[in-house]
């Protein structure tokens, strides 16, 4: 079998958002499944909207996600001459011709063919020119594009889809199409396909948006008598409103760089972008990198459109939540050593991290982590939820405050009280310090939960958390006595 090469070519005029992330994963699963190679192809030929920034936030965007590429990443630019020789080579070979039509002309044509209810297509004016006229045209100066000679005869394009079967359209549908503007400018038809030539690309994973270029290109292909590429033309990715998901209409919420910002974890969000048009024969969901690079197939890519089903202002599901679900399977059951290299940076961000939980503090780091983690969605919690436990200036969320500290005035003198029996222990473990809050609450003749709820809420900030004598023990004695101690602050 030939070595399997296929291609990522994003065009850098803006982030790496979700719909680029899913196709570069694609073909990265494709490639790694079969040994192949993975070619970076930076479409760049748009000179006013490609940026160095935007090249360098979809390099920063593949790296995060860890989808490593075999060569390039290579410049569409640097291949300018490649380009226009081959444009020069069809039409030496008769395979195109010079289009001298205005833009006027064309508009009239096409108002035209629209007011007769007839396709708007070129109807091939110049394509038989002779070269008296050609000539003379040129002596003129008049502006010409390159036109494809798209073959007049009876019969079709056909190609083989891996998603949606052999694809074929007939010649009598497709116009003469330009590859090179009046600028002396290619197009990206005919860029693309010498880029994809010279890189010996085998196997083409992209959207099925593209599919009105590919009966264009495969024609191209033919004509530079090169090997067809086998083609899997993906689904689109939708809203909830069956608008198809793009930058310019979404945002930042469909931005790689915005899911990194909020703490996902790199490949949860791939687990997630694969399964957007894509699924298994069974109801697995969470995959190793591993296991999904063994699962992966083409024919396994789902021909129906998938839906990006984002909520935009909600707090908890500030995206889709299947997505936020999967990463917090992945917070909750990766090994703690990798967790914990990945909160650091958001400790560090946050300006609370010490040096310590690399050193003689890295139990107690490590256990409080897995401790903590448990209900957390992103790694933004544990700097968010989470911060009580490595910060004193943490906030009481307003439900925590309203129902299990001011709901119960006599606290602000019993929560003092507490901490002071706190201090005298000898051992402060978790079961002594269960054992002194519930005679404390015997003794005050309450339920148990009320000044356990409220001391949850002056010493985490939180409602809701882990068992509450397992947090007394993880935050230790000096900052639990103190919380309680400060109690009081909250009632004034």
């Amino acid at each position: 079998m030939t070595e399997v090469r296929v291609r990522f070519p994003p065009s850098p005029t803006g982030y790496l958002h979700i719909g680029g992330a899913r196709t570069a994963l694609y073909n990265w699963l494709y490639a790694r499944k079969h040994h192949g190679k993975l070619i970076l192809r930076i479409e760049d030929t748009d000179a006013e909207r490609s940026t160095r920034e935007s090249i360098d936030g979809i390099l920063d965007g593949l790296n995060w996600l860890g989808l490593d590429w075999d060569e390039g990443p290579y410049f569409q630019t640097d291949f300018a001459d490649e380009h226009i020789k081959a444009a020069r080579q069809l039409l030496e070979n008769g395979q195109a011709y010079k289009c001298f039509c205005t833009r006027e002309e064309l508009d009239a044509k096409r108002k035209k063919a629209l007011a007769a209810k007839q396709d708007i297509k070129y109807d091939g004016t110049c394509r038989h020119l002779t070269p008296a006229e050609i000539a003379e045209k040129e002596k003129q100066n008049i502006p010409y594009v390159i036109r494809f000679k798209v073959p007049h005869k009876d019969g079709a394009v056909v190609y083989e889809d891996k998603v949606l079967g052999d694809i074929k359209r007939a010649y009598s549908d497709i116009e003469d199409f330009v590859i090179v503007r009046s600028n002396g400018k290619p197009l990206y038809l005919l860029c693309n396909v010498v880029d994809d030539i010279r890189d010996r690309i085998t196997h083409i994973i992209r959207g099925q948006d593209h599919m009105s270029n590919t009966t264009r290109q495969v024609l191209l292909y033919q004509a530079f008598n090169a090997p067809v590429p086998v083609f899997a033309h993906m689904p689109l990715t939708l809203d909830l409103k069956k608008a198809k998901i793009s930058k310019r209409s979404h945002g930042e919420i469909v931005a790689v760089q915005f899911y990194r910002e909020h703490g996902f974890i790199p490949w949860a969000l791939c687990n997630f972008l694969v399964q957007l048009g894509w699924s298994t024969n069974d109801d697995r969901e969470i995959f190793s990198r591993e296991e999904l690079i063994e699962a992966f197939s083409l024919e396994r890519i789902n021909k129906s459109n998938s839906i990006f089903n984002y909520r935009k202002g909600d707090p908890k599901f500030f995206t889709d939540p299947k997505a936020i679900n999967m990463n917090g399977h992945y917070l909750r059951t990766m090994p703690i050593n990798e967790i914990g290299e990945m909160v650091k940076k958001e400790l560090q961000g946050e300006g609370i991290w010490d040096d310590a939980y690399d050193n003689d503090k890295k139990e107690w780091y490590l256990a409080t982590l897995d401790l903590i983690r448990d209900r957390f969605f992103t790694l933004k919690d544990f700097t968010s939820q989470g911060r009580a436990y490595f910060a004193d200036d943490f906030t009481v969320e307003p439900k925590a405050l309203k129902k299990n500290l001011l709901k119960h005035p006599e606290l602000e003198e019993w929560l003092p009280m507490l901490g002071e029996r706190f201090a005298s222990l000898k051992n402060f473990t978790k079961d002594e310090a269960e054992r002194v809050a519930r005679e404390f609450a015997t003794e005050m003749n309450v339920k148990p939960g009320i000044p356990i709820n409220g001391s949850r809420a002056v010493i985490t900030g939180r409602i809701k958390g882990p068992s509450m004598f397992e947090v007394f023990e993880v935050i230790g004695r000096e900052r639990v006595v103190s919380r309680l101690r400060e109690a009081g602050k909250y009632f004034k």
